[in-house]
């Protein structure tokens, strides 16, 4: 275990850590000496990259499909990674489909698969990893959230998706209150507008510029740290001042 590594025994896995966000979290676990599993659904050759960038960083790597919203899948994906990696310290769930439309136009289908992606997926993979990271004695739970999901402002036009958010931070929080007793610390880091997003509303930010995909990842890396073995149930948000 390198110095900057969270306790317990095995390595992280990071869900939809193929591309972006995900991507950008898993090379900063392998930059700490974690072992990774980096998790895809579709985009293999990209997971296969990032599999040999993590491994010419020193650490193990493997590549792992599932679909997430399958609760047997995700289930899978867990006991998976903790079998590659010799258990698990780290989860990150990052995964979570986005949906912009009128509110009048929101079907059901479009309502589940957000509720699918971003809540039911973290739930599912949070609650297979626990009783591992419980024997490792200890680890680091991270849940992908978003910037204002616990205001209640209302934002029509992608309800669905931040009514799952908020049902992430709940949870989240649930858990870090039920597991810190066990070693484990559950937090939620939640981006704002950042170069991928699909919007950038540039007049609603008082930094006046979209945040990057590594200063996400690095608010992961704190949370991974030992400054923050002491930081659980917590909501932090790279949002460069939006919603203030």
């Amino acid at each position: 275990m390198t110095p900057t590594s969270p306790p317990g025994r095995g390595g992280a896995l990071v869900t939809g850590s193929a591309k972006g966000v995900g991507r950008a979290i898993a090379l900063l676990c392998a930059e700490a000496g974690i072992d990774v599993a980096v998790h895809y659904r579709n985009s293999e050759a990209e997971a296969t990259d990032v599999v040999a960038r993590c491994e010419a960083l020193g650490v193990r790597a493997v590549a792992l499909r599932a679909d997430v919203t399958v609760e047997a899948e995700a289930e899978g994906l867990v006991d998976a990674a903790a079998t590659a990696l010799g258990g698990l310290r780290v989860l990150v769930n990052n995964v979570g489909d986005y949906h912009r439309g009128p509110l009048d136009e929101l079907d059901g289908a479009t309502w589940r698969r957000m509720f699918d992606s971003n809540l039911h997926a973290t739930f599912t993979t949070c609650q297979r990893a626990v009783p591992v990271m419980r024997a490792g004695g200890g680890g680091r739970i991270v849940n992908v959230g978003y910037a204002g999901a616990e205001l209640l402002k209302a934002r029509p036009g992608i309800v669905a998706y931040v009514a799952a958010k908020a049902g992430v931070l709940h949870y989240t929080k649930a858990l870090a209150a039920t597991e810190a007793v066990h070693g484990i610390t559950a937090n939620v880091v939640s981006p704002g507008v950042l170069e991928n997003s699909v919007t950038k509303p540039l007049d609603e930010l008082p930094m006046g510029r979209t945040g990057t995909l590594d200063e996400l990842a690095g608010a992961v890396r704190y949370l991974l740290s030992p400054d923050a073995r002491y930081v659980t149930g917590v909501h932090l948000e790279v949002a460069g001042g939006w919603n203030l």
